[in-house]
């Protein structure tokens, strides 16, 4: 079960399907940015999760797991994604 402090983004538990979808597409493009090769497990998790709703807890594990600053640059690119900024 992701915790109540997780659910941003993709992982709202009251996302619509197509909205979920778009979400989890938008964050594995913003996830290539910064991190490159390193991002990639994120990136396949998220990928997985657009059929599989299982795969959104192992995908914020892959999160909190990448390297350095790449978590923060993506968490704020995202974020900077859907505000339209």
């Amino acid at each position: 079960m992701i915790p109540a402090a997780d659910a941003w983004g993709p992982f709202r538990p009251d996302l619509e399907e197509v909205e979920r979808t778009a979400r989890l597409r938008c964050l594995r493009a913003v996830v290539h940015l910064p991190t490159g090769s390193r991002g990639q497990i994120f990136a396949n998790l998220l990928l997985c999760a657009e059929g599989h709703p299982a795969a959104l807890e192992p995908a914020l594990h892959a999160l909190d797991h990448l390297a350095g600053l790449d978590s923060p640059h993506v968490l704020a690119s995202f974020a900077a994604e859907l505000s339209g900024a």
